[in-house]
């Protein structure tokens, strides 16, 4: 009997700000950096297109088969500036609806860095485990639960990332389950990290590695609405019989949770799709809805994965690499400057400052920067607000290099 896991990524970043490039940004801080405006204007279109709707019909449907033999289950991988956006904005309903959802006992929470930064990337590794910590605390407060299992930012995974995770205890790690890693092999199956390191344990105690079955998850977060799609409609009977016809351990499902109401309009019947799609799958006995941390006890890896680090593997683009913010010189330069600025900010040690430094890292700005074309253009090009990819990297530059100034005279003012 395939297990089959169903995990929402939920994400709305801190986008940087339009300013004015005369040398000089403003006095305050925060609010000539990010575009608050802008961000809450997001948050109130995505809230009224999906969050709401999409939470009502998880929790309908998560009380609907909780006393099942067979019950309905779902992970979720909460960024932790989502939810400081929903509190800064008040979006008081919005936080008490994600907060029932999130301490469903149907639910299982995930772990990942809080401000879904490219840190993993980093040369030096303590800024990324102190934002998994970060994180792994804050679930604890708002659902009560621990993290067992991790998603990195975007599925970033490599060899070095997948030691880092299972030393920090984490006993799985979700990455892309893509053809460049897998070869000939199958997605639909429990593997563990590569033997690559002097001080490797046995292969039962190397965290197991969940791969997303990216083919079953698009048809889903990208091509239901699309009408030249030859399998258009998609109904929730139809992808179910496809989930029976798998085979393998385990069938990994994962999206942007936005796909239900904002990447897919609510009239494209995405909300139908998802309230149905639990009742047409449980008609199937080979059929199990289960947890990541379940699927990971109950199932024997198989073989290894191995990824060297410049061969780091995402869910993103078609490369499935991290061309989508580090593809470009642009954005390498941008990226080079923020380790650069880290260096100040640690020698500074002053929490505001810090702050700052690290919403500047989510990985949403660097993605704005990206100069790809075709489908992949397009949809950085729909994420972004601005004109181009290069009135994006002038205005993260400007912001970077006032921030570094800032830093600068603050460090001389406490010498």
């Amino acid at each position: 009997m395939p297990a089959l896991t169903l995990t929402f990524k939920v994400h709305q970043p801190f986008r940087i700000a339009k300013v004015h490039l005369n040398g000089s940004i403003g006095n305050d801080i925060f609010q000539d950096y990010f575009d608050h405006g802008l961000n809450k204007f997001v948050l109130d279109k995505v809230s009224k297109n999906c969050y709401y709707a999409a939470n009502a019909t998880l929790l309908d449907l998560l009380d609907k088969f909780k006393s099942e033999r067979r019950k309905f289950k779902i992970a979720f991988s909460f960024s932790g500036v989502f939810f400081e956006l929903v509190e800064n904005f008040n979006f008081r309903d919005l936080f008490e609806s994600f907060l029932q959802l999130g301490r469903h006992k149907n639910v299982e929470i995930l772990g990942e860095t809080y401000y879904h930064s490219l840190a993993s990337l980093f040369p030096e590794k303590d800024e990324f485990i102190e934002q998994v910590n970060l994180h792994r605390q804050r679930m604890k407060e708002l659902f009560g639960k621990e993290p067992k299992v991790f998603l990195n930012t975007e599925m970033i995974y490599n060899n070095v990332i997948g030691k880092i995770v299972e030393e920090l205890g984490f006993k799985g790690i979700f990455t892309e389950g893509h053809e460049r890693i897998l070869g000939w092999r199958s997605p639909n199956y429990i593997y563990v990290r590569k033997y690559c390191f002097p001080n490797d344990p046995e292969p039962k105690h190397r965290i197991k590695i969940l791969l997303r079955n990216y083919r079953l998850s698009d048809d889903v977060g990208w091509r239901f609405s699309c009408k030249n799609w030859e399998e258009w409609p998609l109904t929730a009977d139809k992808y179910a019989a496809w989930l029976n016809a798998t085979p393998g351990q385990v069938i990994n499902l994962a999206m942007d949770y936005e796909t239900f109401g904002d990447h897919h309009w609510q009239d494209t019947g995405i909300l139908l799709f998802l309230r149905y799609l639990p009742e047409e799958v449980l008609k199937y006995e080979s059929l199990e809805f289960m947890f990541p941390s379940e699927v990971i006890e109950k199932f024997e890896p198989v073989g290894e994965i191995d990824v060297f680090e410049f061969s780091t593997v995402s869910w993103a683009d078609m490369e499935r690499d991290v061309s989508a913010w580090l593809g470009n010189s642009m954005q390498q330069l941008l990226f080079k400057e923020i380790q650069e600025i880290g260096k100040l900010v640690k020698k500074l040690n002053n929490p505001f400052y810090t702050k700052i430094w690290r919403l500047l890292q989510i990985s949403d700005n660097l993605y704005y920067c990206c100069t790809k074309w075709w489908n992949d253009g397009d949809v950085h090009k729909y994420f972004s607000v601005f004109d181009t990819p290069y009135d994006c990297f002038a205005n993260f530059m400007a912001i970077l290099y006032d921030f570094k100034l800032r830093l600068m005279q603050e460090l001389n003012c406490t010498k």
